[in-house]
């Protein structure tokens, strides 16, 4: 396993857990951009404004709820939308919450 860290599989996806990590805009925007770039970033890359400490804190929560797989790149640790699985768990709750988030740009 290495660096990686522990994801949960998609039968342990629990709804509640998934809801709770999505009521956090910071969160639900890192959702969003991993949406809208379509592939992976890396955690320094994302537009957040919170310390590094504070955006390790939501990807540790949005990991452990399944919304994102981390992996590393060399020294960076990369993101990855946990979406096919999401949408087989939950479908429309993706297409729901990165719809309301682009409109209100």
């Amino acid at each position: 396993m290495g660096r990686t860290p522990p994801h949960p599989e998609v039968s342990q996806f629990d709804l509640q857990q998934v809801l709770e990590a999505l009521v956090d805009p910071v969160r639900r925007s890192i959702v969003t951009q991993l949406d809208t770039a379509g592939e992976d970033i890396k955690c320094g890359a994302f537009d957040m404004p919170v310390s590094k400490s504070t955006a390790t804190h939501h990807f540790k929560v949005l990991r452990e709820a399944g919304l994102i797989r981390q992996y590393y790149v060399g020294t960076s640790r990369m993101n990855a939308l946990r979406r096919a699985e999401m949408d087989e768990a939950f479908p429309g709750l993706l297409d729901a919450l990165t719809t309301r988030q682009i409109k209100r740009h």
